[in-house]
Formats: structure tokens, sequence, C-alpha cells
């Protein structure tokens, strides 16, 4: 039996391992690249503070094999790669996850190759030289917090509609009060143009800006709409309640790609589904039922340097609750469930 996987992402590389420990199959891993990389941890990437990547054989049990290239399109029982080659399969699992589309003028802090870029043009910076972080939410605020603590010698601004959204009262105060901290500036409003050496708000300001950062996901890969699938309007393919495709009963998705109800862009979604999805293959190989996908979230976890974090605890519904921690648990505990979830998707364990 064949398994294809498309994608080795959190959700893809979790569902591979999963199907490689519990099944026969021939389980084949279709990626860009061959690394796995650590989303949460491209704000270090970019910053100088961490790494993110590692290889992705060896992030694989023993029996997956490792495709590196770009899949153009699946078909009737095959995907199709970008070189014109072909892979057969029984089953697949589709994980490409979300993407980036940076406004012209910016880097994408949220792709590995973005970050890269990003990292090596800040390093060119000379002191006194502005770096403007667009996108108010998690990764905006990681990424705007992350260069400021690494280079205290730049000067670090923050442009978002409204910052810390995600956040209660009291936590988004205590954010704001931590970038206060770090000398980044704060500017409440839309990003309209960004050029070389400036970037234009909605109010019309002017700001220099020697590096622009885009760190707004907003979207999916087209692969699913382009072979045909049903999608919604971000382009994520339309799946049941098991993870299944409506279209195609052989194929699940797991992920940012899979439009799964409430769920938002995040290794804390893809992860759980990638169980999901590969458990549900599982069954359906072995002729049992299948179970559909339940979840709720924990909380949200931001890192504001390496010295500091904040954890805000969320409902059921994933609006904010009052309790939250910072500081040195909060570090704690996003450093020690990055480093558990690696372990974990590595195992194919955990969920």
């Amino acid at each position: 039996m064949q398994i294809v996987v498309i994608g080795a992402g959190y959700a893809g590389t979790y569902a591979a391992n999963r199907l490689a420990k519990k099944t026969d199959a021939e389980v084949t891993v279709v990626n860009p690249r061959g690394h796995f990389v650590e989303r949460p941890r491209l704000h270090q990437t970019l910053s100088g503070t961490g790494r993110d990547v590692t290889p992705l054989t060896s992030m694989m049990r023993k029996g997956v094999t490792v495709r590196v290239g770009a899949v153009d399109k699946i078909g009737d029982g095959v995907v199709t790669l970008d070189d014109g080659d072909s892979l057969g399969f029984d089953h697949a699992v589709l994980a490409v996850g979300s993407s980036v589309t940076p406004m012209p003028g910016t880097v994408a802090v949220g792709t590995w190759e973005g970050a890269e870029q990003g990292r090596a043009r800040l390093a060119a910076l000379g002191p006194g030289a502005w770096v403007t972080v667009v996108g108010g939410g998690p990764t905006g605020l990681e990424t705007a917090s992350e260069v400021a603590a690494a280079r205290p010698d730049l000067r670090v601004r923050l442009i978002g509609a409204r910052i810390g959204e995600a956040f209660g009262p009291q936590v988004r105060r205590r954010v704001l009060a931590a970038l206060a901290g770090l000398k980044v500036e704060v500017v409440e409003d839309t990003l309209t143009a960004a050029g070389d050496g400036f970037v234009r708000v909605g109010s019309g300001r002017e700001l220099e800006s020697g590096l622009t950062l885009w760190a707004i996901v907003s979207g999916t890969s087209d692969l699913a709409a382009r072979s045909g699938f049903t999608v919604n309007e971000e382009g994520r393919i339309a799946v049941d309640d098991y993870l299944r495709s409506v279209d195609d009963p052989r194929i699940f998705a797991a992920g940012d790609c899979a439009d799964v109800p409430g769920a938002r862009f995040a290794c804390q979604t893809a992860i759980p589904q990638g169980a999901r999805a590969a458990d549900n293959l599982i069954r359906l190989i072995e002729g049992r039922p299948l179970r559909p996908h339940e979840f709720r979230y924990l909380g949200i976890c931001i890192s504001l340097g390496r010295k500091d974090a904040l954890l805000q605890i969320t409902h059921a519904d994933d609006s904010p609750a009052r309790t939250f921690f910072a500081k040195g648990p909060a570090v704690l505990a996003k450093e020690t469930a990055l480093r558990g979830i690696k372990v974990g998707v590595r195992m194919g364990v955990g969920m």
C-alpha cells in the first residue's frame, strides 16, 4: 500500500511518522525543502538568536521515504511533481500548511526563505537604522521584541491595526509595557506602501525604514484549488468531521490547509489534526469506524525576547481567560513546549 504525505511541517511530519509506526504501508513524504522548519522559531532565525531547521531525514521514522520536490497537482490516485515525475498512491495526506503574501517592498517573516533573507539584511544594518515590523498578532509581537532585544543599537517599530488584539485587556497591557521596555515604537495603523527606505501608513504618514518585515500569515497554498478540490475563500480544502476530503475519501487533510471550523493558523492546530488524520486513515485501512476530530485550544504563548514571554490561557472557544503567566514561568513553558513538540512530531506520539 502506498501513502503519500504532501508537506512536512508539523502536521505532515507527525502524520507520516504515525503512519509509519502503525501500518506496513510504504510512506513517502514530499516537501519542497530537505529540512524540517520550526516555524515558531523563525523570529529567532531572523534575529540571529537561534536556528529553526533540522534535516528532514532525521525527523522521520525508519521506513519513511523523503522526496524533495514541489507538488504540481493531485490527481486520481497520483501526485504529479513540478519536475514532471509522479507518485501513485492508495491514500494521501495533504498538509501543505499556510502561506505568506508580503506587500511589495517587505520581507516575509513567516517562511524559512524570508527569515533567512531578513537575517542577512538585518545583519547589514548599521546602528540607528529603523526596522519596521508589520502585523499586530503573535508573529509580529515576537519578531519586533526579538529584534529589539537582540539588536538594541537599532530602532524598531511595530505597525498593526490593533496590537495584541488576541489577548485579554490585562495581558495586552502587559504586552505593550514589554514593547515599551524594549523601546519598540508602536503604531496602530495600517500599512499602505513600502519602498526603499520608507513605509507609508493609512493616516498618510511616511516613516523611515531600512528594513520592513511582513509578519502576517494570510492564506494557504493553492494546490488543493488547482487540483480541483472544493476549497473555502482562503483556499483551504473542504473536509468532513473526520478530516477527509469531501471530494475524495482516499485523501485526508491536516493543519493550516484544512478547512476546519474555528481553527487558527498555529502548530497547536496542526499537530492534533495530523494525529487525527493519521489515526483515521489507519482506521480506514483496518475497516474500523472513523472518529471525528475534536479539539480545544489551551492558550496563546509568545516570547518577548529571550528573557520574557506571556502565556495567555484561553476558554474552550479560544477567547482569552483572565489567567496568564509571564516572565520566567512563561519562558520555561514555551521553550519546554517547543522542545517536547519536536520530539513528539519526530516519534509520531503524544497526541
